[in-house]
């Protein structure tokens, strides 16, 4: 068996026919026309999506009388011979050799396919996934995936079927497509694998989820409520969430700060790692390796590194309190955040740190921003991603209007004008 044939087993689940040393007894029949040696066995037959299909044969060995008769003997021999092969099939992969019948990779089960995935992919270290990411693959692999999905082979999936459980499985459209995407990459990584071939058709193309909606309406604080809120925060919780809204960093970023990521002098600071649940790593995407601006946080940032006493290149900006070597959380800052803004009267459901990050990317625009310029500031992999973060608020869609009118209102005073001067009669 060669190995590609050992790993198709080995996602088959290895299921073993029933071991059967078959020995029937020789029957001779007479109640028809002529007379002929037989026996019944039983047959395990290998259906295309993998499973078996076991039942009762019957077979004829030669006539026991007339012209090329056979004795018993001889029948008992040919029936010997003839199950030689059956009683030594164990597996499937070996019945199906013997039969000269290559393996059907829709025989596959789905639950094998994808703890390769895991061990091979999300939890291999040579992998550079961040940390959140293969939590989350991890997390929804177990949780939803694997309890729906782990027993179907290839080539049971339908499209139907597995847009009904994501339907009724996920609360929200983001979760229906990360859980479909997860699903996808499982089958495209089992391709580049050659373990599917190319000509196999991903089942998950097929799931159509439909446009876009949400659970809650998108929505960012005003101005002033923004100054309400941080009116009740103090530092380093205050100086995080300024920076957060500031400079468009995610929460994870600004607590990765180093004092060798800060430049005081510049008034800038470089985003090279995350911090995020006790782990370091590389930020989220590679556009997200950024330097961004401090602007009037500057002599904030001075103060505090003073205060502080951070001196050495690898001091964390935001330490824990009493472990200095060890960086800041971000769930204290988070818990601080949502009571100031319920005590400021101003919370709604969804308001978190990556509201202000939503925030920055809207009011950059607003000041005069391109969406290019936003898209890079925020790290964003793409543009389009960047719209959709941007919330139009109605003072800004008051404000925009009202340009438009009053350039229409102006273009019509110098038409009036000109049609005055010339003699024409407007109203005509």
């Amino acid at each position: 068996m060669d190995p590609y044939e050992g790993t198709l087993l080995r996602l088959t689940g290895g299921v073993t026919v029933k071991r059967r040393v078959q020995h029937p007894r020789v029957q001779e029949r007479k109640d028809r026309k002529g007379s002929y040696w037989f026996f019944r066995y039983w047959n395990d037959e290998i259906l295309p999506d993998g499973s078996v299909k076991t039942s009762r044969k019957f077979r004829t060995l030669g006539p026991s009388k007339g012209p090329g008769r056979m004795t018993q003997r001889q029948a008992e021999i040919q029936r010997d011979d003839f199950l030689a092969g059956l009683n030594a099939a164990s597996t499937r992969c070996e019945a199906a050799v013997q039969a000269q019948q290559p393996i059907d990779v829709r025989s596959v089960l789905f639950g094998k396919l994808a703890e390769m995935w895991r061990k091979d992919y999300v939890d291999n270290p040579k992998v550079r996934l961040a940390t959140p990411t293969r939590e989350k693959y991890r997390s929804r692999l177990e949780n939803h995936i694997l309890p729906r999905w782990k027993s179907t082979r290839l080539g049971e999936f339908r499209a139907k079927d597995v847009l009904d459980w994501l339907q009724q499985q996920c609360s929200s459209w983001h979760m229906m497509i990360d859980l479909r995407n997860i699903m996808s990459g499982i089958f495209a990584r089992a391709q580049e694998w050659e373990i599917l071939d190319e000509t196999f058709a991903n089942p998950m193309t097929r799931v159509k989820v439909g446009r876009k909606w949400n659970v809650r309406p998108d929505r960012i604080l005003t101005y002033q409520e923004t100054a309400s809120v941080f009116e009740r925060l103090a530092d380093p919780q205050l100086l995080i969430c300024e920076t957060c809204i500031s400079t468009g960093t995610r929460i994870s970023e600004a607590v990765g700060l180093q004092l060798k990521h800060v430049d005081l002098a510049a008034g800038t600071i470089r985003i090279q790692q995350r911090h995020c649940r006790g782990d370091i790593d590389e930020p989220k995407t590679r556009n997200s390796k950024r330097v961004l601006v401090l602007g009037m946080l500057r002599p904030r940032y001075a103060e505090w590194i003073k205060k502080k006493g951070i001196t050495q290149p690898d001091d964390w900006i935001f330490s824990q309190d009493g472990e200095r070597v060890k960086p800041m959380w971000d769930s204290g800052v988070r818990k601080a955040l949502k009571l100031a803004a319920q005590e400021a009267g101003c919370d709604f459901e969804g308001f978190g740190l990556h509201s202000f990050r939503r925030a920055n990317i809207t009011w950059r625009q607003e000041v005069g921003g391109s969406a290019i310029e936003a898209s890079k500031i925020a790290g964003h992999a793409s543009v389009s991603m960047t719209g959709d973060y941007t919330v139009v608020q109605l003072p800004r869609q008051e404000e925009l209007t009202l340009a438009i009118q009053d350039r229409v209102a102006e273009a019509r005073k110098r038409a009036q004008g000109q049609c005055a001067e010339g003699g024409t009669d407007v109203a005509a």
